[in-house]
């Protein structure tokens, strides 16, 4: 039976003990209930893995999405893909998403989705062309960088496909952070885009995975070409009218956000101790367009098919030198403002070592920043540093201390396992500013309190991506709201986590939401696969997904309301300066009203929710083992 539009109906299932691969059918009715991507990611993991499994245990299965909205020419940013997994960083369900031209290619090589399973004994990576796939041996490729693993596998493979085929297969790996277990290395693809968060790499290094490289032919269908070429005509008609995507994101990247964050006090800065980094304007979007940005670089990073442009190609040929992707917003912040660095070639420079080892930039700034107060409270010796000045503001030892944590060197070892495990080892615990065990992102809370309860009941854990309340409280998109106001704010957080879930699992790029919302999301799912797609359908499904991940991390670790709650720092003590001042975030009223909203009991769904959404069968399991609230 034909599967529906957007879907190429198959999944790779890949047993790496066994070294064995198997060829499976997609059943529509699952996709009905969970798209693809992030959806179809928690109900496979909440099927066949232990929630309790130990995140590097070859029980754990890594998994690799697309969704139907992915790959299909037309829209507006359909380039993406999903990995999903146990985080070894969070304890939590995980799922971390890329751009470039990876998800595409995948889709085109025959499958919606990969099931990674089992650990092999020797390191190998995935060969996948038009339909079939192999396990290859990789161990002349374990201990490389990115970059050449990247350009290893394509040259390897140019014999048996002719140097012109050759040159578009499009390759995701791990670097050396992945392969040393580091618990915030990433998984890279096409060599500069990156599944950032969680420490999804290291799952693939503790399977001896290094890469997946993909080529193919195959296209997906579109179910109703005529209802789809109006959507889609009308999809990017709304984008094009949107200031943010048709000017600040084409002309800035992501980056334009740092002055205007920075207006509104709301920078992290020293590791969340103030919201105002005086240099901004020296790592801003602006700077990095007159300084630094590459026009060729530029275009080549831009994801398939997307008609935004946001991506950034860079050369720096100053004090440090090199090129390659970036640096986006989240990356200047992390690496800049958090660890007190306002060089921009420093900055830049640590980013390209992210990207070619590795690392999430996110988690890896936001550690350094950690060890940095660490230091300055005089938690760790000069020993242990080995002569390195590890004080705010060094960009020296910013660039220094990405090579140490992914190669677990002195200090670096302790980097390695994030924030929290850092602090808690040096008795602070207090100075991780994570959720969950996640760091933090670029925006302080105690200014935009809508964003905290974001923040706080993100399942991922520290996460802007689960509800980006930012764009009403900040930008005003759709409209402005007050961001020192915590009425009304639960409503707004429960309508994002809900339709980003859904959105995540089309797998499309967020940066479509500051244009066109559910209603538009929905007729494209409708159009391309031939479903009868409402926004309330919509709506629900992701309602779905976002229940059945809280499920997982309750029967993971007991999830609920003591982990729905904010680092110390941002609920007691006031932002000390700028427009936020005096500021700090009330969780609990916005809390309660979220779980009444969400029927949930002290952070955990009930029966009735549950049994509403079409998971009888996740309170069933609850029940089972004493974790169903009354």
């Amino acid at each position: 039976m034909a599967p529906p539009g957007g879907y190429m109906g198959k999944i790779l299932r890949v047993d790496l003990t066994a070294g064995k691969l198997y060829y499976e059918e997609l059943p529509e009715d699952v996709l009905r209930m969970w798209i693809g991507g992030r959806g179809l990611g928690v109900y496979i993991m909440l099927k066949e893995v232990d929630p309790r499994v130990d995140p590097f245990s070859p029980a754990n299965k890594a998994i690799v999405a697309t969704g139907p909205l992915t790959g299909i020419p037309g829209l507006v940013s359909p380039g993406r893909w999903a990995s999903i997994t146990k985080s070894p960083l969070t304890n939590t369900i995980h799922d971390s998403h890329s751009g470039g031209k990876f998800g595409p290619e995948l889709k085109f090589a025959g499958f919606d989705s990969i099931i990674i399973e089992g650990a092999s004994e020797r390191p190998v990576y995935l060969w996948i062309q038009d339909g079939k796939a192999e396990i290859r041996d990789a161990k002349h490729l374990w201990g490389k960088d990115v970059h050449s693993t990247t350009d290893m596998i394509i040259e390897e493979l140019t014999p048996a496909i002719g140097r012109d085929e050759a040159k578009k297969i499009k390759v995701a790996t791990i670097g050396p952070a992945g392969e040393n277990l580091s618990r915030i290395a990433n998984i890279m693809n096409d060599k500069n885009r990156a599944a950032g968060r969680g420490g999804h790499g290291a799952v693939w290094g503790s399977k001896k995975l290094k890469a997946i490289a993909v080529r193919g032919h195959m296209k997906p269908k579109i179910a109703r070409e005529d209802i789809y070429r109006e959507v889609s005509s009308k999809s990017i008609d709304i984008a094009r009218k949107s200031p943010i995507t048709s000017e600040a994101l084409p002309m800035y990247g992501t980056a334009v956000l740092v002055n205007i964050i920075n207006a509104h006090g709301i920078f992290p800065t020293r590791n969340f101790q103030t919201g105002v980094f005086p240099e901004a304007a020296n790592i801003s979007g602006e700077k990095i367009a007159e300084t630094i940005l590459d026009p060729k670089l530029q275009k080549e990073e831009i994801c398939w098919g997307c008609i935004i442009g946001c991506s950034r190609g860079s050369k720096i040929r100053g004090k440090w030198t090199g090129e390659g992707g970036g640096p986006e917003y989240e990356t200047v912040w992390a690496l800049g403002a958090d660890t007190g660095v306002g060089d921009l070639e420093a900055v830049t420079k640590a980013n390209y070592l992210c990207n070619e080892l590795g690392l999430d930039t996110i988690s890896m700034g936001a550690t350094i920043a950690t060890l940095m107060e660490l230091v300055e409270k005089g938690k760790i010796s000069a020993e242990k540093l080995r002569g390195l000045d590890v004080r705010w503001g060094n960009g020296e030892a910013l660039v220094e201390l990405v090579w140490r944590t992914a190669y677990r060197s002195g200090i670096g070892d302790d980097l390695a396992e994030g924030a929290l495990r850092l602090a808690k080892k040096y008795g602070a615990p207090e100075l991780a500013m994570v959720v969950r065990g996640m760091e933090l992102p670029a925006y302080d809370p105690r200014g935009s309190k809508g964003h905290g309860l974001a923040y706080a009941t993100s399942n991922r854990g520290g996460c802007h991506l689960r509800a980006y309340v930012i764009a009403p409280e900040i930008l005003g998109v759709p409209q402005l709201v007050d961001r020192f106001s915590v009425t009304g704010k639960a409503p707004i957080v429960k309508e994002f986590q809900d339709v980003f879930a859904a959105l995540d699992s089309l797998v499309v790029c967020k940066f479509v939401s500051f244009s066109y919302w559910n209603d538009v999301l929905a007729a494209q799912l409708s159009a391309v696969t031939g479903w009868d797609i409402g926004v309330q359908d919509f709506n629900i499904i992701g309602e779905r997904i976002y229940n059945a991940e809280r499920v997982f991390n309750i029967l993971a670790f007991g999830d609920g309301e003591e982990y729905d709650t904010l680092p110390r720092r941002l609920l007691e003590e006031p932002m000390p300066e700028g427009p936020a001042k005096g500021h700090v975030v009330e969780l609990k009223p916005m809390l309660e009203e979220y779980y009444k909203l969400r029927g949930w009991v002290k952070g955990r769904p009930t029966r009735e929710t549950l049994e509403k959404l079409g998971l009888k069968w996740l309170a069933d399991r609850l029940e089972s083992e004493g974790l169903l609230p009354v």
